[in-house]
């Protein structure tokens, strides 16, 4: 949802996991498709070492970081990290997912407005 957003506001991010599932939460399909964003042909991906390095910020969402990364890859994400403690959508009503999904797109428009840089790893 954070890259669909950024990219809507001509942002350059890549949304990445540190365990990804096998396909795009079809409730989160649902939810973005209500904002005129169609995620039906995206595939989730892992996070890697690259996309830390060439990303400016790092936003976490929540997950325990600490205990999914290895200690090489959070010392380099540790002066460009940010945790957006939000709730996954996996098994969440389309209820809670608009919720998250309206946190997320305020979160992302609150970098697009500067308050960070504009290169985004998510």
């Amino acid at each position: 949802m954070a890259q669909a957003f950024a990219e809507r506001l001509g942002m350059n991010a890549t949304s990445a996991g540190t365990v990804p599932s096998t396909r795009i939460n079809p409730v989160v399909v649902q939810a973005m498709k209500e904002k005129g964003i169609d995620l039906a042909q995206r595939s989730p991906k892992m996070l890697t070492t690259q996309m830390i390095n060439e990303a400016s910020l790092v936003v976490t969402m929540g997950c325990s970081i600490e205990e999914a990364c290895p200690r090489p890859m959070l010392a380099q994400m540790q002066k460009k990290l940010v945790d957006w403690h939000l709730d996954d959508p996996r098994g969440k009503s389309i209820e809670d997912v608009r919720r998250i999904r309206d946190e997320i797109e305020s979160k992302v428009r609150e970098i697009a407005r500067g308050a960070y840089e504009k290169q985004a790893a998510f």
